[in-house]
């Protein structure tokens, strides 16, 4: 989207913690992005880091299979956090010793840090950590020293200040680790000297700016479905652009009860958006008659979300722009060199996967969480914002068998009961998903 003044990069070495670590970076208010452990010196040098952190990994660094970056990376003279792998790793390119003890700790752990080290600087010296590891740091590099210990190992930090090299073995990132937040600000605030700027006010300023460089004079449509993702993106595209954006709500008849009434009320009349309602519930249904395959019924609407829209854009010829409510986990979950692939991202629900539209994807950089607040700054009804995630397919896929309106109708009501109840029991927000299903 934009440069960012302040980035801490987020070197992956295969870990299950990697985007949770990249969210404790932005959840300390600094822009953070996670990038392929190989990435080359230069890469990284264009990006100007203020920071680095190398993650964890499932290897052993003298595995066969074990990941190394670029040993020049310890010269680049920023500061940089090995977590568990990343700090075995720094420590064996640095020509210190990792060895399997024997010895390993799982879970939670019992941890004592040394006083006057930065890691630990105003924590308390002894705290409970999250520790998931088989080998350990046996001997510190040159310049650096031992700053905590536990039972079973000796060397469970280290740090090097006047190189700026930092390693823990456990996880601050996760919540089991308690003080791991104060730990990540430390080395954020006081080694990397990054100030708290990645703020909702920054991140709509910037998304605004770079909308309206990119689209100029020229129009641009947007693909709504109703969900938080799709909503914010409209709604920050037309602060930028206004009555160049043009939303397409291809309502297919699978909704939730009062849901399309409040996508038309909320965009038309409070936001001024100019919105193309398509009702196309009985070309669905048609579509969906006799089929009882939940994977068919998918592919189906998919297809007809697809061809309805097509359809549409086809008919503006002098419009150039497409929004996608593309999140940085859908970049990330599709597939990275390390990542395991999760599944691959079809932006916005039916976007056509070949159109000739430039896309703009306002909130490819940013986390769900940090999505829906950015959705109440821009004024979003807390309905949307807060919405549960709803299937593309709607309600076709909450019902066993056929799809028929006799059905959905039932479906809408039973399920709107559900999360009447849900939210009168203050459970809502608490809740990732709640619904009902006809069977």
């Amino acid at each position: 989207m934009s440069n960012h003044q302040q980035i801490i990069l987020v070197l992956d070495f295969g870990a299950q913690y990697s985007q949770l670590i990249a969210r404790r970076v932005r959840e300390c208010k600094i822009y953070s992005e996670i990038i392929p452990y190989n990435t080359s010196i230069e890469e990284i040098k264009a990006r100007k880091p203020k920071g680095l952190i190398l993650s964890g990994g499932p290897s052993s660094v003298y595995s066969e299979n074990a990941l190394f970056c670029d040993p020049e990376i310890f010269n680049l003279g920023i500061p940089i956090l090995g977590i568990c792998y990343g700090m075995q790793l720094m420590a064996v390119q640095l020509g210190g010793e990792v060895v399997h003890t024997g010895k390993s700790e799982y879970g939670k752990t019992e941890l004592t840090a040394y006083p006057d080290t930065l890691l630990f600087k105003e924590i308390p010296l002894t705290q409970t950590v999250w520790m998931s590891h088989r080998d350990s740091v046996k001997k510190v590099p040159a310049g650096f020293k031992p700053v905590a210990h536990t039972h079973n190992i000796s060397i469970a930090a280290m740090e090097d200040n006047e190189s700026k090299l930092y390693g823990v073995q456990f996880h601050p990132e996760v919540i089991h680790t308690p003080a791991g937040m104060d730990i990540l600000k430390n080395f954020f605030y006081e080694a990397c000297e990054c100030i708290p700027s990645w703020t909702t006010v920054s991140i709509v300023e910037q998304s605004v700016d770079y909308v309206r460089k990119v689209v100029g004079d020229n129009k641009i449509i947007c693909g709504l479905s109703g969900g938080v993702d799709s909503a914010v993106a409209a709604v920050l595209v037309h602060k930028a652009v206004g009555d160049k954006l043009t939303c397409v709500f291809v309502d297919h008849g699978l909704l939730r009860k009062g849901e399309a009434e409040q996508v038309e009320s909320t965009f038309k009349e409070h936001f001024h958006i100019n919105l193309v309602h398509i009702k196309a519930e009985d070309h669905f249904l048609n579509k969906l008659k006799n089929i009882t395959d939940p994977e068919q019924k998918r592919i189906i609407i998919g297809e007809e979300f697809i061809r309805t829209f097509e359809k549409f854009a086809r008919k503006e010829k002098d419009t150039k722009f497409l929004v996608q409510g593309t999140l940085y986990p859908d970049v990330i979950e599709s597939g990275t060199s390390e990542a395991v692939k999760i599944k691959t991202h079809h932006n916005v629900g039916g976007i056509p996967l070949k159109h000739d539209f430039k896309l703009i994807e306002p909130l490819r950089q940013l986390f769900k969480d940090e999505v829906r607040i950015v959705g109440e700054e821009l004024g979003l009804p807390e309905e949307i914002v807060w919405r549960q995630p709803f299937p593309g397919p709607g309600l076709a896929i909450r019902i066993i068998g056929d799809v028929t309106k006799e059905r959905l109708e039932i479906l809408r009501e039973a399920d709107s009961i559900v999360t009447e109840e849900i939210k009168r029991a203050g459970l809502y927000k608490a809740l990732w998903q709640s619904f009902a299903i006809l069977l």
